[in-house]
């Protein structure tokens, strides 16, 4: 048996699978349960003792019944884990190696649990000088960045990039990638007490768009600016937006260059109707950005990507970092960060401590 978190009820919907007037708290559907643990079942798979696992907005807002998948009740939440191979049935992973694995044959669920069972393809070796904690949120928050600014993007050396929700996990990384593919980036955050994270990690200019309409104007003409500042007078070449909303039309398709591309990764101000006669007017391409349908269908060119990465990452070009590490015991406290709307930075859960390098946090 092992311990492993499980949604017993999406707290966003009633009986009837009606969106409720009033959500109940993730703390309530969400419990610490005895399970059985999984087997090695198939070849070219491993099993993971645990270290890490993250936790970022769309584990909530599937624990709501709010994201795109939606998984049979009750389940194990969570997408990217680290730990030590428990046991192996590939010859590419042996017993004891540190590594990072995604759910993504599992739907994106099963990571935060003491034991995960995951076939060599979602798993990767990460370099022994890393903390195992700071590649917990690899999968929701890199993978989503990189796919969006090279898949989609097709971000190259000297491009502009425009990211919002910049303090988030998403958008630092997002921030962290750009700079190493050598773009220039423009950051947008919501307060100004927000500011210093994108500042942080590499971005050229950091503007608030605040919460209301009159504040998104202001932040379209600094963005339009800086954009002249920077060399690209035409805009960005690419937005990665997460959060929609009224932000959107706004400001965002302003700051788009003729042909640019906006990519839509999420929407935590809501979802807002797209005008097509905007779109039309401004010359620019707005593409869904889903990294895990992509990366099913295209295998080799996403581990491809991966190992870019981690290679980024072994060499200090990229610096995933943790805001925030809860034990597991206190797991409901990770949720209750994005479900308060308070998510900056990266939040991880301690399943088991990485004992394979002396801690930095």
């Amino acid at each position: 048996m092992m311990k492993a978190v499980r949604c017993h009820k999406f707290a966003a919907l009633g009986a009837d699978g009606k969106i409720l007037k009033k959500f109940d708290p993730l703390r309530s559907v969400l419990k610490l349960d005895q399970v059985p643990r999984p087997q090695l079942k198939k070849e070219n798979s491993v099993l993971i003792a645990t270290c890490y696992a993250g936790i970022q907005y769309p584990d909530a807002l599937q624990a709501q019944g709010l994201y795109q998948i939606r998984p049979p009740l009750p389940y194990i939440p969570g997408l990217d884990c680290t730990g030590v191979v428990l046991e192996s049935s590939t010859p590419k992973f042996l017993v004891g190696d540190r590594v990072m694995a995604t759910t993504t044959n599992h739907g994106g669920t099963g990571a935060l649990a003491e034991y995960v069972y995951v076939s060599e393809q979602q798993t990767w070796k990460i370099p022994d000088h890393i903390h195992l904690s700071e590649c917990a949120n690899l999968g929701r928050n890199f993978f989503a960045g990189y796919h969006s600014l090279k898949t989609v993007g097709d971000i190259k050396e000297g491009s502009l990039v425009l990211v919002d929700g910049a303090s988030g996990g998403v958008g630092m990384a997002t921030i962290e990638l750009a700079k190493a593919m050598g773009a220039k980036v423009i950051a947008g955050v919501s307060t100004d007490e927000k500011k210093a994270l994108p500042l942080s990690v590499g971005a050229d200019r950091v503007f608030c768009y605040g919460r209301d309409r009159a504040s998104y104007r202001k932040f379209k003409k600094q963005v339009i600016n800086a954009c002249g500042e920077l060399g690209h007078e035409a805009g960005v070449d690419c937005v990665v937006d997460v959060v929609q909303g009224d932000l959107f039309e706004d400001a965002l398709v302003s700051c788009v260059k003729p042909l640019g591309k906006i990519c839509l990764v999420g929407f935590t101000a809501g979802q807002k109707p797209i005008r097509p006669g905007i779109l039309l007017v401004k010359e620019i391409c707005v593409v869904g950005s889903i990294w895990g349908r992509w990366a099913k269908d295209n295998p080799k060119q996403h581990r491809a990507n991966v190992e870019e990465m981690i290679r980024y990452l072994d060499i200090g070009a990229i610096k995933p970092r943790v805001n925030r590490v809860i034990p597991l015991p206190d797991f409901a406290d990770a949720f209750e960060v994005f479900e308060g709307a308070n998510g900056k930075g990266n939040t991880v859960i301690c399943i088991s401590e990485d004992k394979t390098i002396r801690s930095r946090l």
